[in-house]
Formats: structure tokens, C-alpha cells, sequence
């Protein structure tokens, strides 16, 4: 039996509602204070009234590249 190497992406795909006064507001809103840790949950620092979210709970799953890993 080989062994191979499995590149693989999981994409959760989703949208954050955020109020914002910018669309780079808005941008840099999601990009420091919005995240996903892997075994937690989406979480965000951001006021509950100033953000609302949608994500599937079951990412895509992507392969990127497969490699034999030599013996």
C-alpha cells in the first residue's frame, strides 16, 4: 500500500451582516473582529446589534493537490 499526500481546503462560505459608516468600515469590521477556530464557533467582538451572520455548519470540501509520498 502507498502512502499519498492530500492537499486539502475546507471553505466555509457565508456573509456577515455589519453596520458600517464604509464599505472599507464594513471590510475592516469582518477582517479584525469576526473568526472561526477550528472545534469552536463563529464568534465576533463586534456589538450583537451591529452584526448578524449566516454560515453552514458543513464546509465544502476542496482537494488541491494529490502526491505518492516516496517510500
Amino acid at each position: 500500500m502507498a502512502k499519498y499526500r492530500v492537499q486539502t481546503r475546507f471553505v466555509f462560505s457565508g456573509y456577515f451582516d455589519v453596520e458600517a459608516d464604509s464599505l472599507h468600515e464594513a471590510e475592516s469590521c469582518v477582517t479584525e473582529q469576526c473568526g472561526l477556530v477550528l472545534g469552536g464557533n463563529i464568534h465576533t467582538t463586534l456589538p450583537d446589534e451591529d452584526v448578524d451572520w449566516d454560515f453552514p455548519v458543513h464546509p465544502d470540501t476542496e482537494i488541491k493537490s494529490i502526491q505518492k509520498i516516496k517510500d
